[in-house]
C-alpha cells in the first residue's frame, strides 16, 4: 500500500471524537503540552491579530489561552464534531452574574460546527489560524491548508501542530504486520512542507522533537487513544486482532521494552507556522503587477 492509499474514514473520526468529548480532557497530556510549546513560539513571533480561528478547537482549551494572549482580538472556534463543540461552549462561556457584567465580561467566542475542508468564513477574514494536532485526522492535509489560506488574510498566519510518521513506533513494531493498517500513518514532516507551498503559503518554518510518554501497563496508551478519540480510522484497518493470541503476542513484545517499571510511548511532534503573502497571481492565473508611488526628491 502507498501513501496515496491511505485513506481515514471521516465518519468514523467525527463520531469517535464525538463521544471523546466527555473523556479527552482527562486524558490529553500530550495536546496539552504541544499548546503550551505553540503558545511560547508566539512570544517570538510579531503580530497582533484582529480574528483568530482555532481550527479543531475541541473542547476549547486553546481558545482561552488565545484569548488570554491576545484580548483585543475576536476568537472563533471550529469544528466537526458536534459534541466537542458543546463541551467548548461550556468552558467559555463566562457564567451569568451581576459582578460579571459588573467587571465587562468579553461574550463567549462563537463556535462554528464545520470541516476543515470547507470553512463557513469569508475569503481573508482570518489574521491568525490556530491548529493544534488537527492535521492528524487528515489524510492529505493539502485540501485543508488551500482552505486556510484562503479565510486568512494577507500577511495573516498559521501556527499548528502535528505528529509524523515515527508516532507510537512501539506499537506499531509491537502489533501483527498482516491485515491491514493497524497504526495510523502520520503525514512526514517533508511532505507538509511541500503541501504549505502548494497550498500558497510562504517562508514556513518547521521543527521537529520527539515526545515520550511512559505507562503502567498497555492498556493506559489504548485507553488514552481511546479516550481522546486518536484510535486507528484507516479504511483498511483490520477488525480485530486476531484474537486473543494476537494481542497476547503484542503484550509480550511490548513488554519487552520496559524501562524502570514503565513502558514507553513515542511521538513526533511537528510544530510550524507559515505566513499568507500578497498573491502574485488572481484566481484566473493572470499576474498581478503593483505600482508603488515614486519617492519624493
Amino acid at each position: 500500500m502507498t501513501a496515496a492509499d491511505f485513506q481515514l474514514d471521516r465518519n468514523l473520526l467525527r463520531r469517535r471524537y464525538g463521544r471523546a468529548a466527555a473523556t479527552s480532557d482527562g486524558a490529553d497530556a500530550l495536546g496539552r503540552e504541544i499548546a503550551r510549546r505553540m503558545d511560547e513560539r508566539l512570544d517570538y513571533i510579531r503580530i497582533t491579530p484582529k480574528r483568530i480561528l482555532d481550527l479543531g478547537c475541541g473542547t476549547g482549551q486553546d481558545l482561552l489561552r488565545l484569548a488570554e494572549r491576545y484580548p483585543d482580538a475576536a476568537a472563533f472556534g471550529a469544528d466537526f464534531a458536534l459534541p466537542m463543540l458543546a463541551r467548548a461552549s461550556a468552558r467559555v462561556t463566562p457564567q451569568a452574574g451581576l459582578l460579571k457584567r459588573l467587571l465587562g465580561a468579553r461574550p463567549a467566542p462563537p463556535l462554528l460546527a464545520a470541516d476543515s475542508l470547507a470553512l463557513p468564513l469569508a475569503r481573508g477574514s482570518i489574521s491568525l489560524a490556530w491548529s493544534n494536532l488537527m492535521l492528524t485526522a487528515l489524510d492529505d492535509p493539502l485540501p485543508a491548508l488551500q482552505e486556510i489560506h484562503r479565510v486568512l488574510e494577507v500577511d495573516g498566519l498559521l501556527m499548528f501542530s502535528t505528529l509524523g510518521p515515527d508516532t507510537l513506533k512501539e506499537l506499531g513494531d509491537a502489533l501483527p504486520k498482516h491485515a491491514g493498517e493497524r497504526i495510523h500513518r502520520f503525514i512526514d514532516m517533508h511532505d507538509l512542507g511541500d503541501a504549505l507551498v502548494k497550498a500558497g503559503f510562504t517562508d514556513p518554518v518547521m521543527d521537529m522533537e520527539m515526545v515520550t510518554l511512559t505507562y503502567t501497563a498497555l492498556d493506559g496508551l489504548l485507553e488514552d487513544l481511546r479516550a481522546t478519540g486518536s484510535a486507528n480510522a484507516s479504511q483498511a484497518r483490520p477488525r480485530g486482532l486476531s484474537g486473543r493470541g494476537g494481542w497476547a503476542q503484542a503484550r509480550a513484545v511490548y513488554e519487552k521494552l520496559r524501562q524502570d517499571g514503565r513502558l514507553p510511548a513515542t511521538f513526533e511532534v511537528i510544530q510550524g507556522h507559515a505566513w499568507k503573502a500578497a498573491p502574485k497571481t488572481t484566481d484566473d492565473g493572470r499576474s498581478i503587477i503593483r505600482f508603488q508611488p515614486r519617492p519624493q526628491r
